[in-house]
């Protein structure tokens, strides 16, 4: 199935040390339509990967959008316009939020080619084949 990538340069507000930067690596399948996924690296070494929904991002580029683990937001800066994107983490205890911006204009190409390979609306996932091979067993 066609998927795409993208490297996107993007930076995490940090008390007392400014905006520090790192890079992210955008993949889609379109064997998975719905779901774009962000892996975050520093010096090669992975720091972190999540999945998330391709639309959500999409709006996120022009509203707040998301509650719970992700939260997409538009932001204006002195650089220009960002996405900012807010992961939650749950698994230890007390509030941990990371905020990553990136580049508006580097998402915004980045699902553009997504939506060149499944256009909005025209998502396909084949559950029958996984819920069949399950049933089997």
């Amino acid at each position: 199935m066609p998927t795409h990538s993208a490297l996107a340069d993007v930076h995490m507000a940090v008390a007392g040390a400014g905006r520090v930067p790192f890079l992210a690596h955008l993949y889609y399948d379109s064997a998975d339509p719905y779901t774009v996924q962000v892996q975050f690296f520093d010096r090669g070494t992975a720091l972190a990967r999540w999945h998330f929904d391709r639309e959500m991002l999409a709006e996120g580029l022009h509203r707040r959008i998301g509650e719970g683990d992700v939260v997409f937001r538009p932001q204006r800066t002195a650089d220009g316009d960002e996405v900012l994107m807010e992961f939650r983490d749950h698994t230890v205890p007390g509030p941990r939020t990371a905020a990553v911006a990136a580049d508006t204009a580097t998402v915004a190409e980045f699902l553009e080619q997504t939506y060149a390979l499944v256009p909005a609306g025209a998502e396909v996932l084949d559950l029958d084949g996984p819920l069949q091979d399950l049933l089997t067993r």
